[in-house]
């Protein structure tokens, strides 16, 4: 039995995916955010040093010595559930193939590059709002208008531009012609930047996002979970 350790509207949406995609057996344990500050609880520190979510228990391969087996990173839940889940390999290219080069970048990519400035601008948007001071707030919207107009807008704009081409070239998926986990893990990203209509004159990536909520793994993974927006959290 797989136990994923939920914190609300978050990345473990992408391990609750995967997992309906596979049909494997799991359990979802739902924290809920700290209603000022937004972020974990700490009893998620209690599963992982971190405190973060996704957290996935894996009894089936624990040990005595070790105990139950923990992963964390959703990247890194991803693959290790692919390995040790996913023995047909129906959600990974094959490997040494080109689309399994692309699929690898993806995984990488969706974390490493795409996900930093969309934290970035949620975090300096919040600049100008409790809990910070209220005589800072004026300078805090002034600050963060200004890193969004010289660095974070044209960076998500470079990307979006760069993601719809991919498609465009080589898609309809991310690795090529067959759904993979890299679009479940290329979907947060997307997800995030759709909730604040940040996918204007994208038909790609629109058309992307419509087919992956089509599948019916993920219509069961909205249905168990809800769907992740950006103005909801981290």
């Amino acid at each position: 039995m797989i136990e994923v350790h939920h914190l609300e509207n978050s990345r473990s949406q992408r391990v609750v995916w995967l997992l309906e995609e596979l049909g494997s057996e799991f359990e979802v344990v739902t924290y809920r955010r700290d209603p000022a500050t937004m972020l974990a609880p700490v009893a998620l520190r209690e599963l992982h040093p971190l405190g973060k979510s996704p957290v996935i228990r894996d009894r089936a391969r624990g040990d005595r010595a070790r105990g139950d087996r923990v992963i964390a990173e959703s990247g890194a839940i991803l693959d290790y559930l692919i390995e040790h889940h996913d023995p047909e390999r129906r959600l990974a290219p094959e490997a040494g193939s080109d689309d399994h080069e692309r699929y690898r970048f993806w995984m990488h990519h969706a974390e490493g590059s795409a996900m930093p400035p969309l934290v970035m601008r949620l975090v300096f948007s919040r600049l100008g709002q409790p809990p910070v001071p209220a005589l800072a707030r004026p300078l805090g919207r002034l600050f963060a208008r200004g890193v969004e107009q010289q660095y974070l807008g044209p960076e998500i704009r470079r990307l979006v531009e760069f993601w719809e081409g991919e498609l465009e070239a080589k898609g309809p998926w991310f690795a090529g012609e067959r759904f993979s986990a890299a679009d479940i893990q290329m979907s947060f990203p997307l997800l995030a930047l759709a909730s604040r209509g940040g996918l204007e004159d994208t038909p790609r990536l629109q058309a992307f996002l419509a087919a992956c909520r089509e599948r019916e793994a993920y219509r069961r993974t909205v249905a168990r979970i809800g769907e992740f927006g950006l103005d909801a959290g981290e």
